[in-house]
């Protein structure tokens, strides 16, 4: 199979984003775009709230003009639930974001629902808990810590301290290439909501332990205040068997494997 041409444009560009699919006419749309942080979305609230509705609302709207029938995939996250009453959380759990990014995520989700029940678009709804993996940046708990321990190996340093937020704050963690197939299989669904988790949690000291493992050197542990988010979950798992039933969609990756091919990836990009 030949890859289609890579091309960028700006989803806040209503205009460019409907020729772009006037122009390739696709049958499918995976629609991943967003201002993604929680932490930059606590500084930049504005940008995060009005960017991830509207970049939504042009997809939307161009994929009604340009390619009606043509199936879409929203990427939202569990975020949007925010503290949850029970574990795990499932898809009828009520949304409670409790940060600007989950907020603008839930607003987005509310909205391809709306498309989907008013317009008639085919538009499947996923709501991915953590994910992670080799190439995540250090804007994220995995990526900074890997990265963390491999400009340490870089500088021949024999101990690193890593410098993390809430390092009991349980989450649902994914591989990134889980994901990815969980998003292909769930594109030919029925429209609605679907989980994407692995039904199991993690602390950053567990992360930390697991990266114990796959590097020489001494890891020690502090508190970066500026990691520490405000009104923080103390753990959130999801249920992902609404998808299992519906795709046979389940994880394959082991977190252990996750951590280390993030490492190794780092290694590499510092080199």
């Amino acid at each position: 199979m030949v890859a289609p041409p890579r091309e960028e444009l700006d989803l806040l560009d209503a205009g460019a984003v409907r020729r772009a699919l006037a122009d390739a006419g696709p049958d499918r749309v995976f629609h991943l775009g967003a201002l993604a942080s929680v932490g930059r979305s606590w500084e930049q609230a504005r940008a995060t709230l009005v960017g991830n509705v509207e970049m939504t609302l042009n997809v939307l709207e161009a994929v009604g003009a340009e390619t009606p029938t043509a199936r879409v995939l929203h990427a939202g996250s569990g975020e949007i639930y925010g503290r949850p009453k029970r574990l795990p959380v499932d898809e009828d759990a009520p949304l409670r974001p409790q940060n600007p990014y989950a907020t603008s995520k839930a607003a987005s989700d509310l909205l391809a629902g709306q498309y989907t029940d008013a317009n008639g678009l085919q538009v499947v709804r996923t709501r991915a808990f953590n994910h992670a993996g080799p190439g995540q940046s250090d804007d994220y708990v995995l990526g900074t810590i890997t990265r963390q321990v491999a400009e340490a190996e870089a500088r021949g340093a024999e101990e690193v301290v890593l410098r993390t937020g809430n390092p009991d704050a349980r989450r649902d963690f994914t591989d990134v290439r889980d994901v990815v197939r969980a998003y292909v299989a769930a594109i030919d669904l029925e429209p609605g909501v679907y989980n994407v988790a692995s039904g199991r949690t993690a602390s950053v000291r567990e992360l930390i332990g697991l990266l114990e493992s796959v590097t020489r050197l001494r890891i020690q542990h502090g508190i970066d205040p500026e990691r520490v988010r405000p009104n923080d979950v103390p753990e959130v798992r999801g249920s992902a068997e609404r998808l299992r039933e519906a795709a046979g969609w389940q994880p394959e990756l082991p977190l252990e494997r996750t951590i280390a091919d993030a490492l190794d990836a780092w290694r590499v990009e510092l080199q």
